[in-house]
Formats: C-alpha cells, sequence, structure tokens
C-alpha cells in the first residue's frame, strides 16, 4: 500500500463524497424546510441517470444529455409535486415514508416499462475518456476529476444561492422557522416548489454524472438514498453546510474503508477471515462514524435550527 494508492483512493472519495452532496443537499432542504420526508427523492437520481444515458448514447452529446436529465427530472418532479406531495405537507412523517415509499415502486415499474429490466452501462465521453497525470506517477481518469469539479462548483453555487440572495434568506427563513416565515408573509407553497425542484435538479445532476462509472439500473436510487440519508443525519437536517461536510467525510470513510480495511486484515488476520470480516467491516463504517457523531452532537455538526 504506497502513497500513489492513498491519493488514489482520497480523490475517489471526494468524487463520491461530492455525489452525495449533490444528492443529500435537495434531500436536507426538502426535510428541514418542507419537513416532508421523501423516499422518492432516490428515483429521481435514477430517472437522471437513465435520461442522461439514453440522450447521450442516442445523440452522442454528453452536456446536452445533461441538461436535458435536469430538466426532465425537475419536470417529473413537478408532475409529482403537485399530484401527491402537497398533500402531503400537513400529514405525519409516516404518511409520507409509505406514499413516497409508493411512489419508489412505481417509479422502478416505469423505468422497467420504458428502457427494460437489464442494467446498462452509460458512454463516458471521449473527451475525458484518458487520464490526466496529476503527479509522476499518478495518471487519474480525467471525467472522475470533472465530477470533483462539478460538485465543488454547485456547493460554492449553493453557499451564494442560500446566503446571499433574497431566494436563499426565504429558504433559511423556512429552514430556522416555518410558521414564523408564514406570519412574515412568506409564500411559503412556492419556496416549497422550489426547493422540491431545485432538489430533483441536483439529484438529476448526481444521477447523470454518476451513470458513467457505475450500472445504470433500476434500484439504484434506494441503493444511494441510504448513505444520503446518513450524510443528512450527520450534517443536521435542512443545513446544506452540514451536508456538504458530512458528505465528504461519509465518501472518504467509505472508501478508504473499502480500499484500505481488507488488505490490513489480510495482514493480520488468517485469510479467511479476513475475506470475511473486511468487506462487512467497511461497510457499516459510515454507520459506526454515524454512531459515534450523534452520540457526540445529537443535531449533526451543522443543524439549521441550532
Amino acid at each position: 500500500m504506497d502513497a500513489i494508492f492513498i491519493i488514489e483512493q482520497l480523490l475517489n472519495g471526494l468524487g463520491y463524497g461530492f455525489m452525495l452532496f449533490l444528492l443529500a443537499a435537495g434531500l436536507t432542504l426538502v426535510f428541514g424546510i418542507m419537513d416532508t420526508m421523501n423516499l422518492a427523492h432516490g428515483s429521481l437520481f435514477m430517472a437522471g441517470a437513465y435520461i442522461a444515458a439514453r440522450v447521450h448514447e442516442s445523440s452522442g452529446s454528453f452536456a446536452g444529455a445533461v441538461l436535458i436529465a435536469i430538466l426532465a427530472t425537475v419536470l417529473i418532479a413537478a408532475v409529482i409535486e403537485i399530484l401527491i406531495i402537497r398533500r402531503l405537507y400537513s400529514r405525519d412523517h409516516l404518511a409520507q415514508v409509505l406514499a413516497t415509499f409508493g411512489i419508489i415502486l412505481l417509479a422502478d415499474d416505469a423505468v422497467k416499462a420504458i428502457w427494460g429490466p437489464s442494467p446498462i452501462m452509460a458512454p463516458t465521453p471521449p473527451a475525458l475518456a484518458g487520464p490526466v497525470q496529476l503527479l509522476d506517477a499518478l495518471p487519474y481518469p480525467s471525467y472522475r476529476l470533472l465530477m470533483i469539479a462539478a460538485g465543488l462548483l454547485v456547493a460554492i453555487g449553493l453557499y451564494l444561492l442560500v446566503n446571499h440572495t433574497r431566494v436563499g434568506m426565504l429558504v433559511r427563513a423556512g429552514a430556522s422557522n416555518r410558521a414564523m416565515a408564514e406570519f412574515m408573509g412568506v409564500r411559503v407553497g412556492r419556496v416549497f416548489s422550489f426547493v422540491f425542484a431545485l432538489g430533483a435538479a441536483l439529484a438529476a445532476l448526481a444521477g447523470a454524472l454518476m451513470g458513467p462509472i457505475s450500472a445504470v439500473q433500476i434500484g439504484m436510487g434506494e441503493a444511494i438514498l441510504i448513505p444520503a440519508l446518513v450524510v443528512i443525519v450527520i450534517g443536521g437536517i435542512g443545513s446544506v453546510r452540514g451536508a456538504f461536510v458530512a458528505a465528504l467525510i461519509v465518501g472518504l470513510v467509505d472508501t478508504a474503508g473499502r480500499a484500505f480495511l481488507p488488505p490490513l486484515l489480510r495482514a493480520v488476520l488468517p485469510p479467511s477471515l479476513a475475506a470475511d470480516l473486511g468487506p462487512a467491516m467497511a461497510g457499516i463504517a459510515m454507520y459506526v462514524l454515524m454512531a459515534v457523531i450523534l452520540t457526540l452532537k445529537p443535531a449533526g455538526l451543522f443543524p439549521a435550527r441550532a
């Protein structure tokens, strides 16, 4: 295990963390402001991945595919918000979980009917197919660097939006005290619709960017939804800053655990035991991290209502 391998895995962890941030930022805003638990957020991630993969395959334009995926996913989210989510605002979290879980089942069946049950591999843009020589012995995939850059740019954009615009002021007011924001004349319905659309756009962007490095398949939204929920719990529900910090921590811990724990265990344990114990310990690393952080800070690292 040399320094080049460690640096490469840390970069992989950053890339994964930024993709988790794109998904968790929208989810934490929806939950923090609208007080609505939307389990179907992962389905929007899946929709973005499928639409981008198919459009890119047919048109050959990666940038155009990502843009169309974002617009189409926002449109889908708007329909879901108008027909279903608005009816859940005044309901308890159990009703929201059950209803949005039903949306997951419908979304999976819809994808199966439209694109079939088999996974697909989204093509990597030809211009980003080769490596970039970061160091003498470290060629790193240029597409993964694009993911890191995209996540960083979105993080900066969200920071400016939330902290330096009137829209961001309304979003922060809703996250801190929704009832008081209503009393002050804020049109909460419009804020809710904007936040839901923004979350859908971020989920679609994450799905479109993840497509070329992972299989685009039915159920991929549910698989990444669990780490995203871990991120918003660690960071503090409703906090974009918390989602950013927590996503990078979870991304690094998860990637480092899967890359470093198995070889370390093989060095000190019998091979058969290490083969079973290594992947299991790597899989629970982020949950152990969540338990430790919540023991020290039950409201998360940066709670929006602190």
